[in-house]
């Protein structure tokens, strides 16, 4: 990883925030290869060099308010607890929410807040943010999460059914832009329409 990510805030969160606590005992030994890991309820934990990549690729800052939907067992929340002010999570399954407070609150970390909820929504509430973070892929891109990010805001999500992309979105003069960072795959992102925000 240290050869292509030059953000030495992000390799330092990387050392700082146990891999192994994050996925099941039957998993720990295979904590550290750089590959995803099943976390249960056909989730995973995202392999750590794109992690790495996204984080690196939405250049957060101290100050900065965060959103990451699909937040999962907490692992990049935690990543991100380290790199900015105040990080919010949002996942659909509610043990994974349940799994992942109780580990984050035995690392002492104190600038997260993790919701059960649909991510295509977000949390509105807590918005604006400087930076949203998509762990998981929507078929098509949720625009509506694009209301909820700051005008000088970035958003990065992997975009695709069965061919994935990762696409980091931007505003320059009242219109979004987006690239294409690299090819990636991850887990769809699933719709609950009965779940909203409080």
């Amino acid at each position: 990883m240290e050869n292509d990510i030059q953000d030495q805030r992000v390799l330092d969160a990387f050392l700082a925030i146990p891999r192994h606590i994050f996925v099941p005992l039957e998993a720990e030994q295979r904590a550290y290869n750089d590959g995803p890991l099943p976390i249960g309820f056909s989730q995973t934990i995202s392999q750590p060099y794109v992690v790495a990549l996204m984080l690196e690729s939405l250049k957060l800052k101290p100050h900065h308010h965060i959103l990451e939907i699909g937040s999962g067992s907490g692992y990049v929340l935690a990543l991100l607890s380290l790199l900015c002010k105040k990080v919010v999570g949002v996942e659909l399954e509610k043990s994974l929410v349940s799994r992942s407070i109780e580990t984050i609150r035995n690392l002492g970390l104190k600038n997260i807040t993790v919701f059960h909820g649909d991510g295509y929504l977000g949390w509105e509430n807590r918005a604006p943010y400087d930076r949203i973070l998509l762990s998981a892929a929507p078929a098509e891109f949720p625009r509506e999460l694009l209301g909820q990010l700051k005008a000088d805001g970035l958003l990065i999500a992997p975009i695709g059914a069965n061919e994935q992309e990762l696409h980091l979105f931007w505003q320059k003069k009242g219109e979004w832009k987006s690239k294409v960072i690299t090819e990636v795959r991850f887990v769809p992102l699933r719709k609950e329409k009965a779940i909203r925000p409080d």
